[in-house]
Formats: structure tokens, C-alpha cells, sequence
């Protein structure tokens, strides 16, 4: 046998890897990511430095400071996970959960049916709340869920990026209280470019990601836990199954336990510069700013996109999603030639639908740095000349 293996020939030398990397310059108009400003792409090449130098600590430190502004908290646990967007939804999961809990979900779209899964994942007895595509929950659908499956915890998406509706908040976290529930919010799609006040909304677990209104590369992402859930997570029955996402020893690392900072992981050093400098953008703009900017330009998108004949997925302009737009495909148009031809045509990308949605709209994403007028103005020509190539008539081409 060993002279059977020591006879093969020897890998080669792949020949792709023989030269540099290359990447084409490309708008990203899809659900994310967005494109990050040269700032961001410049921090990421700043020199690496050890994950325990008191350099790299103190923007772990900035950020941490950053992260409860975008937030408005005062919540001391408010860190990066290392990991995309997912990897906070699973860390909220595994650390707020224990085998056999009660958990009420909130379905309208993909996010709350990945909820489910992982959920069940780690044990949870799941209930679903569900609601059609497009549309959202009343405070009183939740509280009669609430009264009848009695769950320590209850999963709501604040910005449902598959159907691209915008779920109101207010008053959810008094009633998730008044019966001893948590409050778990789902803000990737939102955090940066919608309003969010986490303290006012009583929300205790919330998580978003770096790639979309932070404009940053995906892998390092926010959460924050309030001192109520924080509680929960210190007395557990039995240790957080992951050790990568126990944020009994984030926590540590992090700095927030008033303990000597150990070890825990190698952060994502590059990411971590990219994402403070992200925050460090959106400081200097202000969460108004910014709100009302991706507010103004998401309208904007709107009415240009009706002038063109083409119908929003979301008709409730209150609860239509700000930082991604579905559009309706038209009878006879196939999205994916449009899609392709703006591709191919204006180095443009905008995306097909998500889950039910799919083959259904096209999602146009103006997110964080991509959220100008001028990009509206570029995606309207794109999508304009792309429906008169797939033979779309309207009088207003």
C-alpha cells in the first residue's frame, strides 16, 4: 500500500493561482452587499497587528462605542460577532435559548423560517406565527400568540429583505414583557438606514450585519444584548452549546466583564478595521442624516419606478421597505434577461426574489453608500433600457 501511494504523481501547481487576483468594479443594486467607500476599502489593507495588541483592543473599544449609537442603547454587552450576518442570528440562538424552550416565531418571509430552523436546532419547541409575504404583524395577532404559546423568547424580522417589508416595532417589546418573553429582532437590512432606538422599543436581543447600510465587507457583525436577557444567558440551566458564539466568554474578550481580556478567538482583524471605519462614516453623517437620506431616495426610486409602468410588491407605502425595493415582474418579461442584460450591459446588479418571492420581482437595493440620487437616476436608465430590450411597452419608455 505505501509503495501504491508514494507511485502517484504529485499535485500540481493550480495554474489560476500563478497569477494576482482580479476583481471587476461592479454597482451593487442587489439586497446586499453594497459597495463600501474607498475609506472602508482602504482600512481593510491597513497592516495586520496581533488580536490581543492593545491597538487592535482599542478599535474593538471604538467600535463597541460606535455599535451603541447606531443601536441607541446603553446595553454594555454591544459587540461584533466574528461572522456574517447569520453567524449573529445564531449566536443570538444559541446563547438565548436552551433545549425544550418555548420560542415564537414570527414568519413572513425567509428570515423568520431560518429562525425556525435553527431554532429547532438547538432545541427549542418552535411555534409559527405566520403572516403572507408583503405584509406584517398586528399587535394583536402577536399578543394572542403570545398568550397562547407562552414562549421565552419571540423572533421578529424589523426589515424582511425577501419580501421587503418594514415591521413596525413599537409597542411589540412592552407586550413581549408583560408575558415574560424576550424580544429578538432581526435588523440586517435596516440598522443604519432606518430608525432604530433600541432602548425606547424594549428590545433585548438584536443583531444586523456589516455589508449592507454599514456599507462594510460581510464578516463582522453587530448584536447587542440587553441587561434582561443578559441575565437569562448567565443562569442557564446548561453551557451555550457553541463555544465560538458563547458570549458568557465574547463577553471576556470583548472587555465588557470587567475581568483581564483572554483569548477566546483570532478576530477578523481586517474586518474589524472595515467595520470601524464604517461606523466611523455613518458618526460623521448622523443616524437623522442618514435615516432621512435613505428615506428621500428610496421615495425617489419609487416614483420613478411607477413612471416607468412598473408595480412595487409592497402597496402600503407605511410598511414598504426603505432599503430594498421589490418590483413586480410584468406578464411576459423574464426577470432573469433583464437582470442579465443590465449585468452585462451597465455592470449593474440587481436581484431576483427570495424564497416566495422568487421569479416573481426584482429587488433593488439602495443601501449606505450606495444611497444616492445619482445611483437612482443610473438604476431607472438601466431597468428603463433593459424593458425595452425585453419588448415591455409603456407609453412613459
Amino acid at each position: 500500500m505505501a509503495q501504491e501511494i508514494n507511485s502517484r504523481s504529485p499535485i500540481s501547481v493550480p495554474s489560476s493561482l500563478l497569477t494576482p487576483i482580479k476583481i471587476p468594479q461592479r454597482l451593487l443594486f442587489g439586497p446586499g452587499p453594497s459597495n463600501a467607500p474607498p475609506r472602508v476599502l482602504a482600512a481593510s489593507a491597513l497592516p495586520l497587528v496581533g488580536h490581543m495588541h492593545k491597538e487592535f483592543l482599542n478599535v474593538m473599544d471604538e467600535i463597541m462605542e460606535g455599535l451603541r449609537y447606531l443601536f441607541q442603547t446603553d446595553n454594555k454587552l454591544t459587540i461584533a460577532i466574528s461572522g456574517t450576518g447569520h453567524a449573529a442570528m445564531e449566536a443570538a440562538i444559541a446563547n438565548i435559548i436552551e433545549r425544550n424552550d418555548k420560542v415564537l416565531v414570527g414568519v413572513n418571509g425567509i428570515w423568520g423560517a431560518r429562525v425556525s430552523d435553527l431554532s429547532t436546532r438547538y432545541g427549542a419547541t418552535v411555534t409559527k406565527i405566520k403572516k403572507s409575504v408583503g405584509q406584517v404583524f398586528t399587535l394583536k395577532e402577536i399578543e394572542k400568540a403570545l398568550i397562547q404559546s407562552r414562549p421565552k423568547v419571540f423572533f421578529i424580522t424589523h426589515a424582511e429583505s425577501s419580501s421587503t417589508v418594514l415591521q413596525p416595532l413599537e409597542g411589540i417589546g412592552d407586550l413581549c414583557h408583560k408575558y415574560d418573553c424576550l424580544l429578538l429582532v432581526d435588523t440586517v437590512a435596516s440598522l443604519g438606514g432606518i430608525p432604530m432606538k433600541v432602548d425606547e422599543l424594549g428590545i433585548d436581543i438584536i443583531y444586523s450585519g456589516a455589508q449592507k447600510c454599514l456599507s462594510c465587507p460581510p464578516g463582522a457583525s453587530p448584536i447587542s444584548i440587553s441587561p434582561r436577557a443578559w441575565n437569562k444567558i448567565k443562569n442557564r440551566k446548561s453551557p451555550v452549546e457553541s463555544f465560538y458564539f458563547d458570549l458568557i466568554k465574547l463577553a471576556n474578550y470583548w472587555g465588557v466583564d470587567d475581568q483581564p481580556r483572554r483569548y477566546h478567538h483570532t478576530g477578523p482583524i481586517t474586518n474589524f478595521y472595515a467595520l470601524r471605519e464604517g461606523i466611523s462614516i455613518l458618526c460623521s453623517e448622523g443616524l437623522e442624516n442618514s435615516w432621512k437620506r435613505h428615506k428621500e431616495n428610496s421615495e425617489l426610486l419609487w416614483r420613478e419606478l411607477q413612471k416607468l409602468g412598473l408595480e412595487l410588491f409592497v402597496k402600503d407605502k407605511a410598511i414598504r421597505l426603505p432599503t430594498v425595493t421589490a418590483v413586480n415582474v410584468p406578464n411576459g418579461v423574464d426577470w432573469k434577461s433583464v437582470a442579465t442584460f443590465i449585468m452585462q450591459k451597465y455592470n449593474l446588479e440587481i436581484s431576483g426574489g427570495l424564497g416566495e418571492t422568487a421569479g416573481k420581482v426584482w429587488r433593488i437595493g439602495l443601501m449606505g453608500y450606495n444611497c444616492t440620487q445619482e445611483n437612482v437616476h443610473l438604476i431607472i436608465t438601466a431597468l428603463r433600457d433593459a424593458l425595452q430590450n425585453s419588448g415591455f411597452k409603456k407609453s412613459s419608455l
